[in-house]
């Protein structure tokens, strides 16, 4: 088939081999060019989420001819006897919405900073939900996360019992390519559900389908919103750890700390003993968070023992 007879389009499904195809002229299942097949694999050579041309075949099923170079995407390593290989959660999302209750259960603020990092790293810009506000009051919610905020990320206060903060959640998600992550619990299905009925129900069973033990089928799929835009949940986000980072790299994903490292005494300074440290004057002051200190220290340093 010429290269003019070739249709564009996004995978938005993957399933055992198939690939699910949107289309202008609609969706199209397909599988991929035995010649894109070819040579050492170190990782995934396609996923949901990449754009691809493909061709028709005569039972109106397609072959996937070629996959369109990736902007960015969520990746982790997974050790198999050749090697660590490259798993590709999702590619080329346009967001990441992370999804936190406000209370029940409790926030887990540290979790969140991990995802921020993992999102820094990847260049993909971060959404925070706090969900279920009405437990705590927008009042209390604020003086509790009111700090992210301060950091450019754009925080929503949301809650499907007091219809809060549905309208601009759908804003968001609307026409964009959104990837959900946060804690169980949190009530990312009611909020899908809420902004479009039925929808958390079909998110959380496939991730729950494809959670359940190493024997199942991993089914990956992109949820289409009504107004344009589309959805999925990723449960191996949780999962992701900050694989390829230095720890002397880790202050460089924290925005508040990284603004100031050129203003500390010494250049490989860590933020922790040093004199003059321009990071830990900042949190003396106020101006940096504790709770964001204390998660970068333990980030950078691993541990649950570094003493404050």
């Amino acid at each position: 088939m010429a290269e003019k007879d070739r249709l564009s389009g996004l995978i938005i499904r993957s399933q055992s081999g198939f690939y699910e195809v949107e289309t202008e002229s609609g969706s199209v299942t397909c599988r991929l060019r035995g010649r894109l097949k070819r040579g050492p694999r170190l990782g995934d050579i396609i996923a949901v989420g990449d754009w691809v041309k493909i061709s028709l075949l005569s039972d109106g099923s397609g072959m996937i001819e070629e996959i369109e170079e990736r902007t960015h995407m969520f990746s982790r390593l997974a050790p198999t006897p050749r090697g660590e290989y490259q798993q590709i959660l999702i590619a080329n999302p346009d967001q990441v919405v992370l999804v936190f209750a406000c209370a029940d259960p409790e926030p887990r603020l540290r979790m969140l900073d991990r995802f921020l990092i993992v999102a820094e790293q990847a260049g993909i810009p971060a959404v925070i939900t706090f969900n279920k506000v009405d437990l705590i009051g927008m009042r209390q919610a604020k003086k509790w996360f009111g700090h992210y905020e301060k950091l450019n990320y754009p925080v929503l206060y949301t809650s499907v019992e007091n219809n809060r903060g549905l309208k601009e959640l759908k804003k968001r998600l609307t026409s964009q390519v959104s990837v959900l992550a946060g804690p169980s619990g949190v009530g990312k299905s009611s909020l899908l559900n809420a902004i479009q009925p039925g929808l958390g129900l079909a998110v959380r069973n496939v991730s729950e389908s494809t959670g359940k033990g190493k024997h199942t089928t991993v089914v990956r799929e992109l949820f289409r919103l009504e107004g344009g835009g589309y959805v999925a949940d990723t449960p191996g986000l949780k999962a992701l750890a900050l694989w390829d980072i230095e720890p002397e790299e880790v202050d460089a994903y924290f925005p508040e700390i990284r603004d100031l490292v050129a203003d500390c005494q010494f250049s490989n300074c860590t933020h922790i003993h040093e004199p003059g440290c321009a990071v830990m004057a900042a949190v003396e002051d106020g101006g940096i968070h504790f709770e964001r200190y204390e998660s970068y220290v333990r980030i950078r340093f691993g541990s649950e023992d570094v003493e404050f």
